[in-house]
């Protein structure tokens, strides 16, 4: 998987867009099972979906961004429960893929690959802190395995991805207060999804992944970290100037 995801961002293009849509389709199924829509809603709301984002992607201006609602919108109609969650994570989903989209774009593959290790850098180095370092529990009633230590270790390690890039590419110190507010924003998008799946009552969101649970298992701290991503571009420079 990780092949296929640095392949299709290093080429760009129609690739990286399929490769986006194949995750909102996966992403979406995922939530529509967990919230208990059944397998015909749930494959129904992922097509639908994935066309909206496509559509969302080509079109230009602003033409294609209320497609990036119109499957949040949709689940109301189709959804007999949990609709309340099904729109702000649908909602969500699209927006994020949306912004990875133009981050591709805009900015090429060094900037998408930043972002990604930002977010492997803060799950991995959480995950070793918090199981070797220990300590008080950032949240036990929705993630009880998650430790202060690990969320802490999460920031140190979007630090230590960062500072080469600001040594090689020319760009501001500004850079770590980002990437260590992306690293935030991508714990956020993890705990979100841990309360969705507390309540819910499941603990993957799905066994597409054997092993490691759902797309959405791998995919809910880079949601976050990309919707905050979009933010960011529009209250400061990006990539950060130098002082």
């Amino acid at each position: 998987m990780a092949v296929v995801g640095i392949a299709a961002m290093w080429i760009g293009g129609v690739w990286f867009l399929l490769l986006l849509a194949l995750v909102v389709a996966a992403l979406v199924w995922e939530l529509v099972g967990m919230l208990g829509g059944g397998p015909k809603r749930a494959l129904s709301l992922a097509a639908l979906a994935a066309g909206a984002f496509i559509a969302a992607r080509i079109l230009p201006g602003g033409l294609g961004l209320p497609f990036l609602l119109a499957p949040a919108i949709a689940g109301i109609a189709l959804l007999d429960r949990n609709r309340t969650l099904y729109m702000i994570f649908t909602a969500l989903i699209l927006v994020a893929s949306f912004g990875l989209g133009l981050l591709r774009d805009d900015f090429g593959f060094n900037w998408m690959l930043w972002l990604a290790l930002v977010v492997i850098a803060t799950d991995v180095l959480g995950y070793f802190a918090g199981r070797f370092i220990g300590g008080p529990k950032f949240w036990p009633q929705v993630s009880p395995k998650k430790t202060w230590s690990g969320t802490v270790a999460g920031w140190v390690g979007a630090l230590v991805v960062s500072i080469p890039y600001v040594a090689q590419s020319g760009v501001g110190i500004g850079l770590l207060g980002i990437a260590v507010s992306l690293s935030m924003a991508s714990q956020l998008g993890d705990i979100g999804e841990s309360a969705m799946k507390r309540k819910m009552g499941v603990k993957d969101s799905s066994n597409l992944i054997p092993g490691h649970g759902g797309v959405f298992d791998r995919f809910d701290g880079m949601l976050g970290a990309s919707i905050f991503l979009l933010l960011i571009e529009q209250l400061v420079d990006f990539p950060p100037i130098p002082l």
